[in-house]
């Protein structure tokens, strides 16, 4: 069994890739899945390309098993989500590892607060929390978190 491969994704892709996006989202427990949030991510993808995401997929065999969403310029991992039939198997781990290597000095992100899996997860990988706000389009309160590459002892 190979492991999945991480490229870049194409935009016939964008409806699949809106669909782990949702299902990953509602497996968090914090929303419950609908054709409006599904439609509002499938509109939002081409947006975020278009204002300078790097959107990548993991591919497994012809069938996508994550979405990995960078903003380069800005060091900013701005989504990470796996297929819940593919969590669990340290793909989100394997996607993190590629985040590093393409910032590879700092990388910014940020999380739902009530995400207590994912900021957890993105604390035990190194992420320093910076600071909580309110997210007024989403009106949520949102986690930051920051990450930067130790420099190596001498």
């Amino acid at each position: 069994m190979t492991e999945p491969l991480i490229r870049p994704a194409r935009s016939d892709e964008y409806d699949e890739i809106a669909r782990i996006w949702m299902e990953s989202w509602v497996s968090t427990g914090l929303d419950q899945a609908s054709n409006s949030l599904l439609e509002n991510l499938r509109g939002r993808i081409p947006r975020e390309v278009d204002n300078g995401w790097s959107l990548f997929v993991a591919d497994d065999d012809g069938k996508l098993a994550a979405m990995l969403a960078l903003h380069l310029p800005k060091r900013y991992l701005d989504q990470l989500f796996v297929a819940p039939v593919y969590q669990g198997r340290s793909l989100g781990r394997r996607l993190l590892a590629f985040t590093r290597e393409q910032m590879p000095d700092e990388i910014w992100l940020r999380c739902v607060r009530e995400n207590d899996k994912a900021w957890r997860w993105y604390e035990r990988e190194g992420f320093a929390f910076e600071r909580e706000t309110i997210e007024p389009a989403m009106g949520r309160m949102m986690k930051y978190y920051r990450w930067r590459k130790r420099a190596d002892a001498r």
